[in-house]
């Protein structure tokens, strides 16, 4: 399959998956972004249109503990930083915007590792 055309099939699930959770929703959304190299994660008040808090394997405090962004293992850690961030100030429940990717592997890791942190989906 080309590039083009998965991200096309990616972006349809994305404003599928969106459609249904913004109707009605009061609580924060957890947006996670994966690139090849990278995995990006951000709590978003879209209500306020800020984000609270923010985590990534380009951040500072991920480079002193792992040096590749792109595994499994650096996922969880990102939602591990993301977790302590997010509960330090008092966030106790958001729901996930996946941005269309599958919900497996390094996505999969990010979520769970937020979610041993207290944070509640």
């Amino acid at each position: 399959m080309k590039t083009a055309e998965r991200q096309r099939l990616r972006l349809n699930r994305k404003r599928r998956v969106k459609r249904k959770v913004q109707v009605g929703q009061e609580r924060l959304r957890l947006s996670v972004f994966r690139s090849a190299k990278h995995i990006y994660a951000q709590i978003v008040d879209d209500r306020a249109g800020k984000t609270l808090v923010a985590a990534s394997s380009v951040s500072p405090a991920f480079k002193e503990k792992l040096q590749n962004g792109g595994n499994v293992q650096a996922a969880a850690m990102v939602g591990s930083l993301l977790g302590e961030k997010a509960a330090s100030q008092g966030i106790k429940e958001v729901y996930c915007d996946r941005n269309g990717f599958h919900y497996t592997g390094r996505v999969k890791a990010l979520a769970d590792a937020v979610r041993e942190k207290g944070i509640k989906f």
